[in-house]
């Protein structure tokens, strides 16, 4: 299975909400291909961040691939109004809810890419049942909640198990990697199997957000240059 080209998704929980559209151009003006979404109910993860009415807020920039990341507990029950805001993916937690089958259906029946996430105390195992219907899936490499955490360097086995299960069952979906990421672990990350980088702090915490998503992108495709 050839592997796709690295994709960059910063997270706008780390972005200025008093300057929310700015960060927005700013990253996608900057090569940013995605931009994550997360969204935390206090409940599942004990933080809240926001809801349907940010996502819409994100939306008006047309051309951004909104990559929405719901945290938060009995994810069926707002499913229609994320993909209502304008979500172009929707990602739900595997320990969120009993019917992980039928909410997955419900994310496709709703026009969006359906994922899955994962936490760093569950058995990737786990996933197995379900990996034919997901778009993508999300390896939380830190424990969700809070923006700004420190990488578990324990996600690269994880993802490397991913990408052998990826390998072996032909299901040709992405493996996101959310918590922790930064210039330092990047090249690390995509050549464990991932795909996808998002990045919160590390983007929009810096001086500037284009030239850190470009030195990310450089990083990210080093990894996948074949050693000569």
């Amino acid at each position: 299975m050839k592997r796709p080209e690295p994709l960059i998704a910063p997270s706008i929980l780390s972005a200025d909400f008093t300057r929310l559209g700015e960060h927005i151009d700013e990253a996608m003006d900057g090569g940013a291909d995605w931009l994550h979404c997360d969204v935390m109910d206090g409940h599942f993860v004990p933080n809240i961040s926001y809801g349907p009415m940010i996502v819409e807020a994100a939306r008006t920039r047309q051309d951004a691939f909104l990559d929405v990341h719901l945290m938060i507990s009995d994810p069926e029950k707002y499913i229609d109004a994320f993909a209502k805001a304008g979500s172009d993916q929707i990602s739900i937690h595997c320990e969120a809810t009993p019917h992980l089958h039928r909410a997955l259906q419900m994310i496709h029946q709703s026009g969006c890419k359906a994922g899955v996430a994962i936490n760093p105390g569950t058995p990737v195992f786990e996933l197995d049942p379900i990996l034919h219907m997901v778009d993508i899936v999300v390896v939380m490499s830190v424990n969700p909640g809070f923006g700004g955490q420190k990488f578990i360097k324990e996600s690269l086995h994880r993802i490397e198990q991913l990408s052998r299960m990826r390998n072996s069952s032909g299901h040709p979906f992405l493996i996101e990697v959310d918590g922790g990421v930064n210039l330092d672990n990047t090249q690390r990350i995509i050549a464990a199997g991932a795909d996808v980088l998002v990045a919160g702090s590390a983007v929009f915490k810096t001086d500037s957000i284009a030239d850190t998503i470009g030195k990310m992108r450089k990083n990210a495709e080093r990894a996948l240059r074949p050693v000569v």
